[in-house]
């Protein structure tokens, strides 16, 4: 993944899934380290209004709708909920009202959880909002593992790998429908 390839195949995902249960972890461990410190009230507050206002919502509106589509505001409130920006800032917010407190570990705890254990990012709007197969998404991670199976340098390119062509319909020299490489 890159700047000019905001993608990921399974195997970056997992590693990056894998970075966030690191954080976790590390947050877990100071938890239980000041575990008789935590204003626990604070502490559930502070873990339950990411998703009373960034998640709920959406999920509710997902739920009710016969096609699966919802607002875009939905995302935008999962999204901003669930920032570790935006977190940060409550945090900060709370410290400078309220003072620092061991509670504030929820926040961090919770975005580390959605994105470590579960695998729940930030939501793009040409997703569905709750996790679904989605056939694009399978043919683009296809496709990159197609790419990457050879035991020579990687990625082979678009044109060389026959699988692709078979897969996309098209011919050497056409422009294929996803994943060109320019």
């Amino acid at each position: 993944m890159d700047i000019k390839n905001p993608v990921e195949s399974p195997v970056t995902f997992n590693l990056h899934r894998l970075e966030y249960l690191v954080a976790f972890a590390v947050t877990i461990g100071f938890i239980l380290w000041h575990f008789t410190d935590i204003n626990w009230f604070a502490a559930i507050g502070l873990f339950l209004y990411i998703d009373l206002l960034g998640y709920i919502p959406g999920a509710i509106a997902y739920r009710r709708s016969a096609d699966g589509r919802i607002h875009k505001a939905y995302y935008v409130l999962y999204n901003s909920m669930h920032s570790l920006l935006s977190v940060a800032a409550v945090g900060l917010l709370w410290m400078w009202l309220i003072g620092p407190e061991w509670a504030l570990l929820a926040l961090p705890f919770h975005v580390f959880g959605d994105r470590g254990v579960f695998g729940n990012f930030l939501k793009p709007f040409g997703l569905p909002f709750e996790p679904e197969d989605t056939p694009l998404v399978h043919q683009l991670t296809a496709m990159l593992k197609r790419r990457s199976a050879t035991d020579g340098p990687v990625p082979l390119a678009y044109e060389d790998h026959p699988a692709t062509i078979a897969a996309t319909g098209s011919a050497p020299g056409a422009a294929p429908a996803v994943g060109a490489h320019r």
